[in-house]
């Protein structure tokens, strides 16, 4: 477990950061967005999370706030890197799981009939906006495996999470009895 004993370093001050393996590379690199983006939605859950959800989806948001850490180790280390270090990786089994997430939470909401706007429950709209964050996230992590290696389970783990986090939502409305605000084309 990781001890700081001091937040501040100064060490980027000049706009430049180091990797895990102690690559030095730009603030902004797509690389570092990836995994500040992964931050973004975890500190969003958090938000989710500080406004009040379901028993079931606290205990099941705080695990995948735990999975977004080990995502972001797995993102802030070059693959060649990763034999070196004994690290956190996202794996099947983390995509498996909120597959039988959702197939669980869908059970109990229903299929989707109709497409839904973001809102209803203060929590269900919050996790919406996780939702999109993560999208976000995908499609950054997508643009970075274009140009290189990034661990075989990140796409999927993204692709799933922003899925189950559109269930989540729509659990939450059920969970609150809010109905679920549907999309009227041309209203």
């Amino acid at each position: 477990m990781p001890r700081l004993t001091k937040i501040y370093t100064k060490k980027g001050d000049e706009g430049m950061t180091s990797l895990g393996g102690g690559q030095k590379v730009s603030k902004d690199s797509l690389r570092v967005a990836v995994y500040g983006t992964v931050d973004e939605l975890n500190s969003q859950i958090g938000v989710a999370l500080a406004f009040g959800l379901s028993e079931i989806l606290r205990e099941t948001l705080l695990q995948i706030q735990n999975e977004l850490f080990d995502l972001g180790s797995d993102l802030c280390f070059l693959e060649e890197d990763k034999g070196k270090y004994a690290l956190p990786q996202i794996e099947e089994r983390h995509v498996v799981r909120l597959e039988q997430m959702m197939d669980k939470m869908t059970e109990v909401v229903g299929p989707l009939e109709n497409f839904i706007l973001p809102g209803g429950s203060v929590g269900s709209a919050h996790l919406h906006v996780a939702r999109t964050i993560c999208r976000r996230a995908e499609r950054e992590a997508a643009t970075l495996a274009h140009s290189e290696p990034v661990g075989p389970w990140v796409l999927p783990y993204l692709n799933r999470l922003s899925d189950a986090l559109f269930v989540m939502a729509r659990f939450e409305n059920h969970m609150c009895e809010v109905p679920e605000p549907l999309w009227r084309p041309g209203a």
